[in-house]
């Protein structure tokens, strides 16, 4: 009997202990944090990585041409509306073609604060090392796309030569170019100066930054193709791969809802909103038609995808389906 009593009172003691163990433990689970962003798409021999720096929201009012309830409906129609703002990622590319490995853009780093300057990471996340990039292909200047090749005075990519356009470089790098300036903008255009500068700095000293100039111009395999407006200088770049082409186009477009369904609409960022556009409809009728690949660092990561259009004047984002 009295065995049995110890044995009924440890049951209770351990009972007891471990409920009061239970009761000790969260009561939420915590949501752990989005995986690393890159992914790997296989054209023929050649991979093409898209990597992403971050989400970044912009103002609707940034947005030229088109009133509030046109903006509204339209973000409802692609359930794109948010308290935030116009969703837009920044992305960069990686082309591998088993011999050298070249970047188109390169991300913010630490321009736009944290919200941006995953890329570095990501590339090594994705398998390959900042050693190896041989070359990066600059669309424009614009600190989203130029501040990530160097933190610190240091360049990220150490065996990479930069390739931007004459004109790009001239526009942002004359120190007489601030003067034709309304004297509005003249303060927001030399604290960007200043970001680029310090971007290239370690290139420039290492004399690893080439400008070109030749419309027609080709590097390899990659065609190098005009698209001002949004910069002076702006270019996009196109890739042949056997039979396929794919077409990095830079800061032609902004939003994959605003402007396919309004490709006349501008951007603030414009330097030169009616050639922008002129740039945008051009480019969206021949990609529509032709069906090239599109990379796009403004358009939702991966930002690789394909450009329809049934009418001619209104265009739809169809993005590539995942594939393993």
């Amino acid at each position: 009997m009295k065995n049995l009593k110890l044995l009924l009172l440890a049951l209770t003691l351990g009972t007891t202990t471990i409920a009061t163990t239970q009761a000790a433990e969260p009561t939420t689970i915590q949501a752990p944090k989005q995986v690393a962003g890159y992914y790997h798409h296989q054209m023929g021999n050649t991979q093409i990585t898209a990597l992403l720096d971050g989400t970044n929201y912009l103002n609707p009012s940034m947005f030229k041409g088109l009133s509030d309830s046109e903006k509204s409906d339209i973000l409802k129609k692609y359930a794109a509306k948010n308290d935030k703002g116009v969703q837009t990622s920044v992305n960069a590319f990686l082309i591998n073609t088993g011999k050298q490995l070249l970047m188109v853009d390169s991300g913010a780093a630490s321009c736009f604060g944290d919200h941006l300057g995953s890329i570095y990471n990501n590339l090594k996340a994705s398998g390959h090392q900042p050693e190896q990039v041989n070359g990066v292909f600059l669309t424009h200047l614009h600190p989203d796309h130029v501040c990530g090749i160097s933190n610190n005075g240091v360049a990220h990519y150490p065996n990479a030569t930069l390739h931007i356009s004459k004109i790009e470089y001239d526009f942002w790098l004359n120190p007489k170019t601030v003067k034709k300036l309304p004297k509005d903008k003249q303060a927001g255009f030399l604290s960007t100066v200043e970001k680029i500068k310090a971007a290239l700095a370690p290139y420039e000293k290492a004399k690893k930054v080439k400008v070109f100039s030749d419309k027609s111009l080709a590097l390899g395999d990659i065609q190098f193709k005009p698209s001002f407006g949004h910069t002076p200088g702006h270019y996009s770049f196109k890739l042949k791969v056997a039979d396929q082409e794919v077409v990095f186009i830079g800061d032609i477009v902004h939003s994959h809802t605003l402007q396919f369904d309004k490709p006349e609409t501008a951007i603030e960022f414009d330097v030169d909103p009616k050639t922008a556009v002129q740039t945008r409809l051009k480019h969206f009728a021949e990609y529509a038609k032709q069906g090239q690949t599109i990379a796009a660092p403004h358009l939702p990561f991966p930002g690789i995808g394909h450009i329809y259009s049934q009418d001619g004047k209104s265009y739809q984002w169809m993005p590539i389906h995942f594939k393993d």
